[in-house]
């Protein structure tokens, strides 16, 4: 029963998104112990209580596009939108244009990045981010770009991560520029 349930919760989640959970699925099905603990991360990735959206989705965009060629970032772009985060500033992070990001963007761009790349910058961007939304939202954006990078390594490693998509952004495709990390 317990599968059943959660199979139809992943059909909701793939519908709403457009997105495929055909590795989640298999999860599920070859080794459910591990899916159900793995679903405790899903928890933890949408955790936001006090950081901008606009900082939130920039960061978890970073960390997306540091680990994937397509789908896990469509998501997140997907599920950047439905919290009301702007085409321009989606757009500004996936071709990285800084000069184009509003100053939320732009420290969770800045963060996401220095996290995933171990830029020298991190430690200015994180006391950045203090001065801002204070400690809660150093833990937020902390663990949105580590459990952000969680999924599409899964899914690449499961052997599911085959093929690269165009991602979109309003039903325009933007060439997403890839980090150097």
């Amino acid at each position: 029963m317990r599968k059943f349930i959660t199979r139809r919760l992943l059909g909701r989640f793939s519908k709403r998104y457009g997105y495929d959970a055909a590795y989640m699925e298999s999860m599920l099905d070859d080794a459910p112990s591990a899916f159900f603990k793995f679903a405790l991360i899903m928890a933890v990735a949408s955790h936001r209580a006090v950081t901008p959206p606009e900082a939130y989705y920039a960061a978890k965009l970073v960390a997306a596009i540091a680990e994937d060629c397509g789908p896990c970032t469509q998501l997140v772009v997907n599920m950047a939108r439905e919290a009301g985060v702007a085409s321009d500033q989606i757009k500004a992070v996936l071709t990285q244009r800084v000069g184009e990001m509003s100053n939320a963007t732009s420290i969770g761009f800045r963060f996401g990045r220095g996290l995933c790349d171990r830029s020298g910058d991190l430690d200015e961007v994180r006391e950045r981010v203090r001065a801002e939304w204070g400690d809660p939202a150093v833990i937020e954006l902390s663990l949105c770009v580590a459990i952000g990078r969680v999924f599409p390594m899964t899914k690449t490693g499961m052997g599911f991560a085959k093929a690269c998509t165009q991602v979109e952004v309003s039903g325009k495709p933007v060439d997403v520029l890839h980090l150097a990390v």
